[in-house]
């Protein structure tokens, strides 16, 4: 199984007890520069920061990119690695499939969840600092989501290219919809689907609504 850029780094920085504000600060380097690594949003950063950043997780550019370089001490990406499980946050925010659940601050945490963290990497190709979970109310996704299921939603995901089913907010709060970009259209247009045919599509400019990340996987109680 391979071993992304991002994993390699938190895991150093984790076994070393740093954090991002030391690295990059020791780095001469952004913040922003290590957080997209470890978001999985820069898979071929600079080579000249990176270099800096190795020097303080004191490993090599080509470790952290290949695994295969210099590193001093313990690897810290065992056998066992693999098999481990990683906690991704969970929002107490609720995302109806309705009309919309309004937050006005900063949704606040809720029960952590636990995947396996080879199942995030290999399966959904995802960041597990860019995934969420959260709840779901309403009866609009029915059958596909119903109330009280719960959704793992990647931030890293907010184009509706492909289409799917996304955590978006419409400007009247959270819902799970089905998004699809129109195409050839201009300015660019997004068509917001309900599964239950007793609520209408529509259609609203892609630039008037705030796509939160796409649904990876739900789980329902029995």
């Amino acid at each position: 199984m391979s071993i992304m850029l991002s994993e390699r780094l938190r895991a150093r920085i984790s076994q070393l007890g740093m954090n991002v504000a030391e690295v990059a600060r020791d780095a001469d380097v952004n913040r922003s520069f290590v957080y997209d690594i470890l978001r999985g949003r820069s898979q071929t950063p600079s080579l000249e920061k990176l270099k800096r950043v190795g020097d303080i997780v004191r490993a090599s550019p080509e470790w952290l990119l290949t695994g295969k370089g210099d590193i001093e001490g313990d690897d810290p990406i065992t056998e066992d690695y693999h098999n481990d499980f990683v906690v991704i946050q969970s929002v107490s925010a609720r995302a109806s499939m309705g009309g919309g659940i309004q937050i006005d601050h900063e949704p606040s945490r809720g029960r952590d969840y636990h995947f396996r963290r080879a199942w995030i990497r290999d399966r959904l190709g995802a960041a597990p600092s860019m995934l969420r979970i959260m709840a779901v109310d309403g009866d609009s996704m029915v059958p596909t989501l119903h109330a009280g299921d719960t959704v793992l939603v990647d931030l890293n995901q907010r184009s509706p290219k492909p289409p799917g089913v996304f955590v978006l907010n419409d400007g009247m709060g959270l819902v799970a919809k089905r998004l699809e970009y129109i195409p050839m259209s201009d300015p660019p247009m997004i068509r917001i689907m309900s599964d239950n045919p007793q609520y209408t599509p529509y259609e609203c400019l892609a630039d008037e609504i705030n796509i939160v990340g796409r649904v990876r996987w739900f789980g329902r109680e029995m």
